[in-house]
C-alpha cells in the first residue's frame, strides 16, 4: 500500500540510515585512493640541484672560477659569494657610508663609471646594456670568461704609486706616496671608463666595442690601453719624486 503520509518515525529513521550508508559505500567504491608516491634518489638529487641554482651574470657568465691574482685587492673586488648577481643593477645605497662601495659588485661599479659627462647621468639601463654587449664581445675576442678579463684589467690598471703636493707658504714640492688598494681599484675603473669614452667619441665604433678593446688590452698589460699608459705615466712621475 502507498503511504500518503510519512511512515512512523522509527521506520523513517531506519530507512534514512540505510540510504546514507549505501551512498557512502557507492562513493567510496567510485573514488580511487592514490597511494603515496616515493621519489627515487635520482629525482631527489635533481630537485636539490635545481634548488641551488648557480648565479650567473646575465644568465651566462659564472662567478665560481674567478681568480683575483693580486692578494691586496681581494677585499675590494667584489665578485664572489654574496656579491655574485644576475644583473649589474642592485640599486644599493653604496654612497651612504665610507667604504661601503667596496661591497658593490665589480661589474656594477664598471657600469656606474660609464654614466659620466652630464648627458649620461642616471642612464643606468643604458650602461648595463653596454656592459652586457661588452662582455659578449670580450668572450668572442678571447674565448675566456669575460668577468675574469674585467677583473684582470682592473688589477693591471691601478697605479701602485702616486705623487702628492707637500709644503705650504709658496714652497710646494711633489712627494711620492703609496696608493691604497681601494684607491687602486677606484682609479683603475676611472681610467678604463675614460679611455673607452674617449675612444668611442666621434667614432664609428660603439661604446661597447671600445670598452671591450680597452678591457682586453688592459688585461694583457698592453700599452695600447689608455689605462695602462696613464698608469705607467703616473708611476713614472712618482718615481722621479721619491
Amino acid at each position: 500500500s502507498t503511504y500518503l503520509h510519512p511512515p512512523p518515525t522509527s521506520t523513517l529513521n531506519g530507512t534514512v540510515h540505510v540510504v546514507i550508508s549505501a551512498t557512502k559505500q557507492l562513493i567510496m567504491s567510485d573514488v580511487e585512493v592514490e597511494e603515496p608516491v616515493i621519489a627515487s634518489e635520482e629525482e631527489e638529487e635533481f630537485v636539490a640541484e635545481q634548488g641551488a641554482t648557480e648565479v650567473k651574470l646575465f644568465g651566462k657568465w659564472s662567478f665560481d672560477d674567478i681568480e683575483i691574482r693580486d692578494i691586496s685587492l681581494v677585499d675590494y673586488i667584489a665578485c664572489k659569494g654574496d656579491h655574485a648577481t644576475y644583473l649589474p643593477h642592485t640599486a644599493g645605497r653604496y654612497q651612504k657610508k665610507r667604504f661601503r662601495k667596496a661591497s658593490c659588485p665589480i661589474v656594477e661599479r664598471l657600469a656606474c663609471t660609464l654614466m659620466r659627462k652630464g648627458r649620461n647621468s642616471g642612464k643606468k639601463l643604458m650602461a648595463v646594456r653596454i656592459v652586457q654587449h661588452t662582455l659578449e664581445i670580450i668572450h668572442l675576442l678571447t674565448d675566456q670568461n669575460p668577468v675574469q678579463v674585467v677583473v684582470d684589467a682592473i688589477i693591471n690598471s691601478g697605479p701602485r704609486e702616486d705623487s702628492t703636493r707637500v709644503g705650504g707658504a709658496g714652497v710646494v714640492r711633489r712627494q711620492a706616496v703609496d696608493m691604497s688598494p681601494f684607491r687602486r681599484v677606484n682609479y683603475a675603473l676611472y681610467l678604463i671608463a675614460t679611455g673607452a669614452r674617449e675612444a668611442s667619441f666621434r667614432n664609428l665604433k660603439t661604446m661597447a666595442e671600445c670598452l671591450a678593446e680597452e678591457l682586453v688590452n688592459a688585461a694583457r698589460g698592453s700599452s695600447n690601453s689608455y689605462a695602462i699608459k696613464k698608469k705607467d705615466e703616473i708611476e713614472r712621475v712618482s718615481k722621479s719624486n721619491r
